[in-house]
């Protein structure tokens, strides 16, 4: 029985990681809960799955009164750190956002392996997290579908040696789009994604491709490789995850149809095949598999994000909090779409820079990020 703790569990992934843990009951154990402020679906969780403690990140008086007994319960903003318990043999990181990486590094300094669906963690400190992992003897396994397909593709081994990582992109909401009708769009149809179901901030970031961005600077990390390495292509259908090229020129990809579910349990199981709920591909009903190149002028967000990774430091950090930001006020109404790009150009080139990076200097951009885009817009 492994026993789980989740961390961001009312989100898109950790609510699916919950449906994974009721398929096999009898090999996954939730023993620690933490989330946002969704209180009413934290409060079904916590009464269905009686983990040991439960976190709460907002103030709610009236939740301590209805908590299970037999719960530890903590509220406030750092709460999850509480959640991540001595009794948890694996961490599920699904928070979004900066503040991902400080339940990653307390993950790590506590020596639990980690399921990570938290993609900044990587984006931001890619360096420290993965230094300090190695440190501790600590595993961390992937729940993004594209790093998944590439996990399963090297046998679930990273030493596995490859020519080529392809990472496949869906082209998210506004694929088809021109530049002129980018100028117009609103957060309604950026959250129109064809293909996957997901959270607002994630599926905004898939129009932009700030997603495949971040992913590509993940698998930077995850697989010890050089970003002349990796590869993005356009894959409309999302039935091919992602690929990987070996030595002798084999291509190596994983198939199936679009679920978070099936990377959860992998990551969960650390690599075992169980059942994820998925239905066989019918090949005679897939007409066609299309790939296409991504089109940097109508997706400007993406060669900018990846070169803040190959310059380095803390100039991701700031990226993605001004990332974070914008698509904030862009869901809010407050600033267009095309504002996202001008946004993260913006904060990139005022950026002082820096490049010895500890978590006090990511903190620093990611708050300097954050503040230079609302000067921006004066919100």
């Amino acid at each position: 029985m492994k026993k789980i703790a989740l961390i961001g569990s009312t989100g898109s992934i950790g609510k699916q990681a919950l449906s994974v843990v009721r398929r096999h009951a009898d090999k996954f154990e939730i023993v620690s809960l933490a989330a946002g402020n969704n209180v009413g679906e934290f409060l079904s969780q916590v009464t269905e799955f009686k983990p040991k403690v439960a976190s709460l990140s907002c103030a709610d008086k009236q939740v301590c009164s209805k908590m299970p007994k037999g719960v530890e319960f903590y509220q406030g903003e750092d709460a999850f750190k509480n959640a991540i318990i001595d009794d948890a043999d694996i961490v599920l990181v699904a928070l979004v956002g900066f503040k991902g990486i400080l339940a990653v590094l307390e993950a790590i300094e506590k020596g639990k392996d980690i399921a990570l669906a938290n993609k900044e963690s990587l984006v931001v400190g890619g360096d420290l997290v993965m230094r300090k992992a190695k440190e501790k003897g600590v595993k961390i396994m992937p729940v993004d579908s594209e790093h998944s397909a590439i996990w399963q593709a090297l046998n679930f081994d990273y030493q596995t040696p490859f020519n080529k990582i392809i990472l496949t992109c869906s082209g998210g909401a506004f694929r088809d789009m021109t530049k002129e009708q980018l100028s117009t769009v609103t957060a309604r149809d950026a959250l129109a994604h064809p293909n996957w179901a997901m959270g607002n901030k994630i599926t905004v970031d898939c129009a932009t491709l700030v997603n495949k961005a971040f992913e590509v600077i993940e698998a930077k990390w995850l697989y010890n490789t050089s970003f002349d390495k990796i590869d993005v292509i356009i894959h409309r259908e999302s039935i091919i995850h992602s690929m990987v090229e070996f030595a002798d020129g084999a291509v190596m990809a994983q198939m199936s149809y679009p679920t978070m579910e099936l990377p959860i349990t992998l990551a969960l199981s650390g690599g075992q095949r169980l059942d994820a709920g998925l239905k066989s591909l019918d090949f005679a009903a897939l007409s066609k598999l299309s790939f296409e190149k991504i089109d940097n002028e109508r997706f400007p967000c993406f060669n900018l994000v990846v070169d803040t990774a190959k310059f380095g430091g803390n100039y991701p950090a700031v990226v993605n909090a001004a990332n974070e930001q914008a698509v904030q006020l862009f869901l809010q109404g407050k600033i267009s779409y095309n504002d996202i790009y001008k946004a993260l150009y913006g904060t990139v080139q005022a950026f002082y820079g820096g490049h010895h990076t500890d978590l006090d200097e990511l903190i620093e951009a990611d708050e300097y990020g954050r503040r230079y885009v609302k000067e921006l817009f004066g919100v």
